[in-house]
C-alpha cells in the first residue's frame, strides 16, 4: 500500500525526492510464521481463498477474512463477515484503524502491522522526450524522472499548474507508460460539464433517474475500469459531489445516479487543476480529506516562461507533426523565444497552427500587447501600414524593428556578455556578432562570467 507524499518537484540542482509510505504484514503466529507481505494497492484482502492478496492456508481462516483499506485517516482493518471474527490487539472488531505494531488475529493466525517510509531520490531523466512531451530544461527532466518512477504504480497523481502548461500531456504520459496502457483513458473536464450533469458524467445513471434519462448510462469511472480516469479542472467540482468522489477513491466502488447497486471499479485516478487546492481547502471550498487523498503524488507543471530553453524543441516537435519540412528563420525563432507566453505551451501551439494556416510568419503573430519589461523583449510602438508598400517591404520593416529591439534587450539582460546572450537566445555566437554589427549595437566583455 503505497503513498508518495511531501514532495513537489523542486527546481534545484539537488535531486528531487519523494517519501514512499508503505506498510507490511508479518505472520507472527501460524504455519507461515516469519513470512512478510508488503501491502500494495488501496485495499488489501486476507483469507484462504486464492483471490486474496494474502492467502493463508489455515482452516480457521475464512475465505475472505478481512481487508485493509487506506483512507485520509490511515489504514482501516475491516472484518468481512468472517466465521471466527477479526481481532485487533486482542479485542474483536468489525472495523478499526491500525497503529504501528498492531496485531491482527484471525483464527489461529496472528499478523503484525508495520508501516514504514522509504525516501527515494528522483533523478532527472536523461531523455528529452517522454511520450508526447518534449523538454531539456531541468524542470522538465525532473518531471520526466518522476513520471518514469511512478507510472508503473497505481498511485493517484495531482497535477497543478497554469492553464496551457500541458497537464493533460503529463496525465496521458503516465497512462501510456503504465501497465494500464492498453486499457481506456477517460477524460472528464469538470469545468466544462454543466453542474447538473457532472454527477451523471462521473458516476453514470439509471433509466428514469431524472428527466431525460431515457436509458441507463455508464459514467466515466465505469468506462475507465481497468484503465485510467483523468479529472481535469477538478477544482471546479462542487462540494456536494466531493464526498462521492472520495468514496470512489477510497473504496473503488460507486452507485449510479438513481441506482442502489454498488459497482466495483478498478482504475487509476489522475487529477489536474489550475487552482491552488491547498488554498481552496483553507477557504472551505475544497474538502481537506479529498485533497489528502488526491495529493498522493503532487506534480507542478512549470510555465513556459520558466523553461524557455525548451521552446526550440517544442517548435520543432510541433512543426514535425503539423508541417514536415517547414523551417523558421533565426529572427522568427528569436521572436518566439522573446515572447512571455501567458497561455504557455497551448498558446505556442496555437500560434504555430495559425501561422501555418495563414501562410504567415509565426514571429509576427506574437506582436506585443504591452510595454517592454525585464522578462520579455516586446515591441512597444508598431509600424504604420502604408498604401502601395508591398507585403515583403512592410514585413522587412517589422523584422528590422524587432531585431533591433530584441538584440538590445538581449545584450542588456546578459550584461554585455555575448556568450551568455547567445546561449540565452539559443543562437550561434558568430551570427549574434554579425547581427550586433549590422545594427551598431555595442556589447561589453565577451569573456565568460
Amino acid at each position: 500500500m503505497e503513498h508518495l507524499t511531501g514532495t513537489r518537484i523542486r527546481r534545484e540542482a539537488t535531486p528531487a525526492t519523494v517519501n514512499l509510505r508503505r506498510c507490511k504484514l508479518v505472520v507472527i503466529k501460524g504455519a507461515q510464521r516469519g513470512t512478510e507481505f508488503v501491502v500494495s494497492g488501496d485495499t488489501f484482502k486476507v483469507g484462504k481463498a486464492p483471490e486474496n492478496d494474502l492467502v493463508l492456508a489455515d482452516e480457521t481462516v475464512s475465505r475472505v477474512h478481512f481487508e485493509i483499506a487506506r483512507d485520509a485517516k490511515g489504514y482501516l482493518v475491516r472484518d468481512m463477515k468472517s466465521t471466527n471474527g477479526t481481532f485487533l490487539d486482542g479485542a474483536e472488531v468489525k472495523e478499526a484503524y491500525l497503529r504501528a505494531g498492531s496485531v491482527i488475529g484471525l483464527g489461529s493466525c496472528e499478523l503484525k502491522f508495520t508501516p514504514f517510509e522509504e525516501r527515494i531520490e528522483i533523478l532527472p531523466s536523461e531523455k528529452e522526450q517522454l511520450g508526447e512531451m518534449v523538454g531539456k530544461s531541468p524542470a522538465m527532466r525532473e518531471i520526466f524522472g518522476l513520471i518514469e518512477r511512478i507510472a508503473p504504480t497505481d498511485a493517484t497523481v495531482l497535477i497543478e499548474g497554469e492553464t496551457g502548461t500541458g497537464k493533460d500531456m503529463i496525465a496521458r504520459t503516465l497512462h501510456l507508460l503504465s501497465p494500464r496502457t492498453d486499457a481506456p483513458f477517460i477524460v472528464v473536464d469538470c469545468g466544462a460539464v454543466a453542474g447538473t450533469l457532472i454527477e451523471s458524467e462521473l458516476f453514470g445513471h439509471e433509466k428514469g433517474a431524472f428527466t431525460g434519462a431515457v436509458t441507463a448510462r455508464q459514467g466515466a469511472f465505469e468506462l475507465a475500469s481497468g484503465g485510467t480516469v483523468f479529472l481535469d479542472e477538478l477544482g471546479e467540482l462542487s462540494l456536494d459531489l466531493q464526498p462521492k468522489l472520495l468514496r470512489v477513491l477510497e473504496q473503488r466502488e460507486l452507485r449510479r445516479v438513481g441506482g442502489t447497486k454498488t459497482i466495483k471499479v478498478d482504475l487509476r485516478v489522475i487529477a489536474a487543476t489550475r487552482k491552488d487546492l491547498r488554498s481552496e481547502v483553507e477557504k472551505g471550498k475544497f474538502r481537506e480529506d479529498l485533497y489528502f487523498r488526491l495529493n498522493v503524488v503532487p506534480i507542478t507543471a512549470p510555465s513556459l516562461r520558466e523553461r524557455r530553453e525548451d521552446i526550440p524543441l517544442l517548435i520543432d516537435s510541433m512543426l514535425g507533426k503539423l508541417a514536415g519540412g517547414v523551417t523558421l528563420t533565426e529572427q522568427t525563432r528569436g521572436a518566439l523565444m522573446a515572447h512571455d507566453w501567458p497561455g504557455n505551451v497551448r498558446e505556442l501551439r496555437n500560434v504555430i497552427e495559425r501561422a501555418l494556416a495563414l501562410g504567415a510568419d509565426p514571429g509576427m503573430l506574437v506582436a506585443p500587447l504591452g510595454p517592454t519589461d525585464s522578462r520579455s523583449a516586446q515591441l512597444r510602438d508598431g509600424i504604420e501600414f502604408e498604401p502601395n508598400v508591398s507585403f515583403r517591404d512592410t514585413k522587412e520593416k517589422w523584422n528590422e524593428l524587432f531585431e533591433r529591439r530584441y538584440l538590445s534587450w538581449l545584450i542588456k539582460r546578459a550584461e554585455g556578455n555575448i556568450s551568455k546572450a547567445a546561449r540565452d537566445a539559443d543562437m550561434d555566437r558568430k551570427y549574434l556578432h554579425k547581427l550586433l554589427r549590422k545594427y551598431g549595437i555595442t556589447a561589453g566583455d565577451d569573456d565568460e562570467n
